[in-house]
């Protein structure tokens, strides 16, 4: 009799960084839609920073769920986010 042994583990690499952004609209309704459409129209902005961290980042065992409190697609293989550095604000790209 064969018995088959068998292990599926996760792993997930973690980075983030900090961009300057005009903040002049951000207080209002129409400010936050601003950076939002500001970070999807201008992806140049971050695209080569996240992807030169995200290289240099080390392996973390699991989904990596725990590292934000926004992250919502567990069944994806790639997630995107941002965030408004001391507001209460962000979304995903």
């Amino acid at each position: 009799m064969k018995v088959k042994i068998m292990q599926r583990s996760v792993y997930h690499k973690y980075a983030e960084i900090e961009i300057e952004v005009p903040f002049e609209k951000i207080h209002t309704i129409d400010g936050q839609n601003f950076i939002h459409d500001l970070l999807i129209d201008n992806e140049d902005l971050y695209v080569d920073k996240i992807d030169e961290k995200i290289s240099k980042a080390k392996y973390n065992f699991g989904l990596g769920m725990e590292t934000s409190d926004g992250w919502t697609d567990k069944d994806e293989e790639s997630e995107w986010r941002f965030e408004v550095v001391g507001q209460n604000y962000g979304g995903h790209l």
